[in-house]
Protein backbone atom coordinates (compact mmCIF):
# COMPACT_ATOMS: atom_id res chain seq x y z
CA UNK A 1 0.00 0.00 0.00
CA UNK A 2 1.83 3.23 -0.72
CA UNK A 3 1.13 6.13 1.63
CA UNK A 4 1.30 9.90 0.95
CA UNK A 5 2.61 12.53 3.05
CA UNK A 6 2.79 16.49 2.64
CA UNK A 7 2.91 17.66 6.19
CA UNK A 8 5.80 17.27 9.27
CA UNK A 9 4.17 15.51 11.89
CA UNK A 10 1.14 12.81 12.08
CA UNK A 11 -0.92 11.51 14.37
CA UNK A 12 -1.94 14.88 16.46
CA UNK A 13 -4.90 15.89 15.04
CA UNK A 14 -5.77 18.81 17.69
CA UNK A 15 -3.53 21.72 17.89
CA UNK A 16 -4.00 24.05 21.03
CA UNK A 17 -3.33 27.69 21.21
CA UNK A 18 -1.97 28.86 24.39
CA UNK A 19 -1.62 31.89 25.96
CA UNK A 20 1.83 33.04 27.10
CA UNK A 21 1.87 32.40 30.94
CA UNK A 22 4.01 30.79 33.81
CA UNK A 23 1.61 29.54 36.33
CA UNK A 24 1.78 25.99 37.10
CA UNK A 25 -0.62 23.46 34.90
CA UNK A 26 -1.65 20.12 36.51
CA UNK A 27 -2.75 17.24 34.95
CA UNK A 28 -6.34 18.21 33.90
CA UNK A 29 -5.64 21.35 32.94
CA UNK A 30 -5.53 22.27 29.07
CA UNK A 31 -2.19 23.08 28.74
CA UNK A 32 -1.08 19.90 30.46
CA UNK A 33 -0.02 17.19 27.65
CA UNK A 34 -1.07 14.43 30.05
CA UNK A 35 -4.58 15.94 30.15
CA UNK A 36 -5.05 14.55 26.93
CA UNK A 37 -5.91 10.79 25.72
CA UNK A 38 -4.82 11.79 22.14
CA UNK A 39 -1.78 13.36 20.99
CA UNK A 40 -1.88 17.30 20.84
CA UNK A 41 0.15 19.42 19.97
CA UNK A 42 0.41 23.28 21.35
CA UNK A 43 1.65 26.98 20.35
CA UNK A 44 2.14 29.94 22.62
CA UNK A 45 1.08 32.97 21.26
CA UNK A 46 3.36 35.04 22.96
CA UNK A 47 1.72 38.66 22.93
CA UNK A 48 -1.17 36.94 24.53
CA UNK A 49 -1.68 36.77 28.71
CA UNK A 50 -4.33 35.83 30.69
CA UNK A 51 -4.68 39.35 31.80
CA UNK A 52 -4.54 40.51 27.93
CA UNK A 53 -7.36 38.36 27.31
CA UNK A 54 -9.56 37.87 30.29
CA UNK A 55 -9.33 41.22 31.64
CA UNK A 56 -8.74 43.91 28.83
CA UNK A 57 -9.73 43.23 25.27
CA UNK A 58 -8.03 40.53 23.04
CA UNK A 59 -9.16 41.85 19.90
CA UNK A 60 -5.85 43.39 18.57
CA UNK A 61 -4.63 39.59 19.49
CA UNK A 62 -7.11 38.08 16.28
CA UNK A 63 -4.03 38.75 13.56
CA UNK A 64 -1.80 36.85 16.13
CA UNK A 65 -4.03 33.71 16.48
CA UNK A 66 -4.91 33.59 12.89
CA UNK A 67 -1.09 33.25 12.09
CA UNK A 68 0.02 30.88 14.66
CA UNK A 69 -3.10 28.83 13.75
CA UNK A 70 -1.57 28.20 9.96
CA UNK A 71 1.32 27.27 11.62
CA UNK A 72 -0.24 24.45 13.41
CA UNK A 73 -2.55 23.71 10.32
CA UNK A 74 0.67 23.58 8.26
CA UNK A 75 2.43 21.26 10.64
CA UNK A 76 -0.04 18.38 10.45
CA UNK A 77 -3.61 19.87 13.04
CA UNK A 78 -6.56 18.86 11.37
CA UNK A 79 -8.21 21.29 13.79
CA UNK A 80 -7.65 24.25 16.13
CA UNK A 81 -8.10 24.88 19.88
CA UNK A 82 -7.37 27.74 21.83
CA UNK A 83 -6.72 27.44 25.71
CA UNK A 84 -9.00 30.23 27.10
CA UNK A 85 -13.05 30.16 26.77
CA UNK A 86 -12.65 34.12 26.55
CA UNK A 87 -11.58 34.02 22.92
CA UNK A 88 -14.91 33.20 22.04
CA UNK A 89 -15.50 36.06 19.47
CA UNK A 90 -12.89 34.84 17.47
CA UNK A 91 -14.27 31.83 16.52
CA UNK A 92 -15.99 32.97 12.89
CA UNK A 93 -12.86 34.47 11.72
CA UNK A 94 -10.65 32.18 13.03
CA UNK A 95 -12.39 29.27 11.12
CA UNK A 96 -12.82 30.78 7.93
CA UNK A 97 -8.95 31.77 7.91
CA UNK A 98 -7.85 28.75 8.79
CA UNK A 99 -9.71 26.71 6.46
CA UNK A 100 -10.53 23.69 9.26
CA UNK A 101 -12.96 23.19 12.35
CA UNK A 102 -11.99 25.36 15.48
CA UNK A 103 -12.95 24.99 19.18
CA UNK A 104 -11.99 28.56 20.67
CA UNK A 105 -14.01 27.90 23.65
CA UNK A 106 -15.85 25.43 25.75
CA UNK A 107 -18.73 28.14 25.87
CA UNK A 108 -19.08 26.63 22.34
CA UNK A 109 -21.24 23.51 23.79
CA UNK A 110 -24.26 25.80 25.59
CA UNK A 111 -26.79 25.34 22.82
CA UNK A 112 -25.72 21.69 22.80
CA UNK A 113 -26.02 21.02 26.79
CA UNK A 114 -29.10 23.23 26.70
CA UNK A 115 -30.92 21.26 24.05
CA UNK A 116 -30.17 18.10 26.39
CA UNK A 117 -32.01 19.39 29.76
CA UNK A 118 -35.50 19.31 30.67
CA UNK A 119 -37.13 22.21 29.69
CA UNK A 120 -37.57 23.65 33.21
CA UNK A 121 -33.51 23.42 33.69
CA UNK A 122 -31.13 25.87 32.80
CA UNK A 123 -27.36 25.87 31.97
CA UNK A 124 -25.57 27.28 34.59
CA UNK A 125 -21.62 28.97 33.20
CA UNK A 126 -19.02 29.06 35.93
CA UNK A 127 -16.20 31.52 34.89
CA UNK A 128 -12.74 32.73 36.01
CA UNK A 129 -14.15 35.90 35.93
CA UNK A 130 -17.80 36.81 35.62
CA UNK A 131 -16.59 40.81 36.00
CA UNK A 132 -15.62 40.89 32.00
CA UNK A 133 -17.75 38.23 30.67
CA UNK A 134 -19.90 39.78 28.71
CA UNK A 135 -23.34 39.92 26.24
CA UNK A 136 -20.42 39.83 23.27
CA UNK A 137 -18.94 36.63 24.61
CA UNK A 138 -22.19 35.10 25.30
CA UNK A 139 -23.91 36.42 22.01
CA UNK A 140 -20.46 34.53 20.44
CA UNK A 141 -20.97 31.01 21.84
CA UNK A 142 -25.21 31.42 21.35
CA UNK A 143 -25.78 31.78 24.80
CA UNK A 144 -28.97 33.35 25.95
CA UNK A 145 -28.26 36.83 28.02
CA UNK A 146 -30.11 35.44 30.99
CA UNK A 147 -28.13 32.39 31.34
CA UNK A 148 -27.13 32.12 34.74
CA UNK A 149 -22.95 33.51 35.47
CA UNK A 150 -20.86 33.12 38.44
CA UNK A 151 -17.43 33.50 38.84
CA UNK A 152 -15.06 32.60 41.39
CA UNK A 153 -14.80 35.66 42.78
CA UNK A 154 -12.00 38.86 41.20
CA UNK A 155 -9.79 38.21 45.15
CA UNK A 156 -9.83 34.39 45.09
CA UNK A 157 -6.64 32.77 45.10
CA UNK A 158 -7.92 30.52 41.48
CA UNK A 159 -8.87 34.08 39.83
CA UNK A 160 -5.87 36.07 40.82
CA UNK A 161 -2.68 33.43 41.01
CA UNK A 162 -4.40 32.62 37.12
CA UNK A 163 -4.63 35.90 35.60
CA UNK A 164 -1.89 38.00 37.29
CA UNK A 165 0.36 34.75 36.05
CA UNK A 166 1.72 33.63 39.67
CA UNK A 167 4.57 31.29 39.43
CA UNK A 168 3.27 29.32 42.26
CA UNK A 169 -0.58 27.88 42.91
CA UNK A 170 -2.06 26.06 45.74
CA UNK A 171 -4.46 24.04 44.48
CA UNK A 172 -6.30 23.33 47.24
CA UNK A 173 -7.26 26.46 47.88
CA UNK A 174 -8.08 27.06 44.34
CA UNK A 175 -9.87 23.87 44.27
CA UNK A 176 -11.82 25.29 46.78
CA UNK A 177 -12.30 28.43 45.21
CA UNK A 178 -14.11 26.75 42.30
CA UNK A 179 -16.32 24.50 44.78
CA UNK A 180 -17.52 27.38 46.47
CA UNK A 181 -18.59 29.22 43.47
CA UNK A 182 -20.30 26.50 41.77
CA UNK A 183 -22.36 25.91 45.34
CA UNK A 184 -23.12 29.46 45.13
CA UNK A 185 -24.26 29.62 41.53
CA UNK A 186 -26.75 26.63 42.02
CA UNK A 187 -27.69 28.20 45.47
CA UNK A 188 -28.74 31.29 43.65
CA UNK A 189 -30.56 29.60 40.05
CA UNK A 190 -31.58 26.02 41.86
CA UNK A 191 -33.13 25.70 38.22
CA UNK A 192 -29.47 24.82 36.97
CA UNK A 193 -29.26 21.21 35.63
CA UNK A 194 -25.48 21.35 35.04
CA UNK A 195 -22.58 23.58 34.64
CA UNK A 196 -20.40 24.72 31.84
CA UNK A 197 -16.78 26.00 32.66
CA UNK A 198 -15.55 28.57 30.62
CA UNK A 199 -12.11 28.55 31.81
CA UNK A 200 -9.62 25.57 30.48
CA UNK A 201 -7.92 25.70 34.04
CA UNK A 202 -10.89 24.63 36.27
CA UNK A 203 -11.33 21.20 34.70
CA UNK A 204 -9.26 19.81 37.30
CA UNK A 205 -11.93 20.39 39.45
CA UNK A 206 -14.56 19.27 37.38
CA UNK A 207 -15.32 15.71 39.65
CA UNK A 208 -15.34 17.93 42.68
CA UNK A 209 -17.91 20.62 41.39
CA UNK A 210 -19.85 17.69 40.20
CA UNK A 211 -19.94 15.59 43.45
CA UNK A 212 -20.80 19.35 45.25
CA UNK A 213 -23.52 20.25 43.26
CA UNK A 214 -24.92 16.84 42.13
CA UNK A 215 -24.85 18.22 37.90
CA UNK A 216 -23.46 17.42 35.17
CA UNK A 217 -20.25 19.35 34.33
CA UNK A 218 -19.26 20.01 30.88
CA UNK A 219 -15.50 21.62 30.18
CA UNK A 220 -12.81 22.36 27.33
CA UNK A 221 -12.10 18.57 28.32
CA UNK A 222 -15.60 16.96 27.52
CA UNK A 223 -15.36 19.72 24.50
CA UNK A 224 -12.08 18.69 22.77
CA UNK A 225 -12.76 14.67 23.13
CA UNK A 226 -15.42 15.07 21.25
CA UNK A 227 -13.78 17.31 18.81
CA UNK A 228 -10.79 14.88 18.21
CA UNK A 229 -13.20 12.11 17.99
CA UNK A 230 -14.91 13.76 14.77
CA UNK A 231 -11.32 14.61 13.44
CA UNK A 232 -9.99 10.98 13.84
CA UNK A 233 -12.81 8.85 14.34
CA UNK A 234 -12.08 5.64 16.21
CA UNK A 235 -11.76 2.17 14.19
CA UNK A 236 -13.68 -0.72 15.87
CA UNK A 237 -11.77 -4.04 15.29
CA UNK A 238 -13.43 -6.31 12.79
CA UNK A 239 -13.18 -9.62 15.19
CA UNK A 240 -16.02 -9.97 17.75
CA UNK A 241 -14.86 -11.54 20.92
CA UNK A 242 -18.85 -11.29 22.08
CA UNK A 243 -19.83 -14.74 21.65
CA UNK A 244 -23.96 -13.37 21.56
CA UNK A 245 -22.91 -11.40 17.90
CA UNK A 246 -21.05 -14.30 16.77
CA UNK A 247 -22.80 -16.79 13.76
CA UNK A 248 -21.20 -19.88 15.90
CA UNK A 249 -23.18 -19.21 19.41
CA UNK A 250 -22.57 -22.28 21.86
CA UNK A 251 -25.99 -24.20 22.47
Amino acid sequence: MTTYGGKTVFGATVGVLMLNTRFPRIPGDIGNAATWPFPVQFKVVSAATPDNVVRGDATPLLDAFIGAGRELVDLGCDGIATNCGFLVPFQHDMSRALGVPVASSSLLQAPLIRQSLPADQSLGILTISSETLTPVHLEAAGIAPDTPVAGTGAGSHFTTRILDDAAEIDFDKARADNITAAMQLVADHPKVGAILLECTNMVPYAADIRRATGRPVFSIYTYLTWFQAGLLPRRFPADMDDIRLSEAVPK
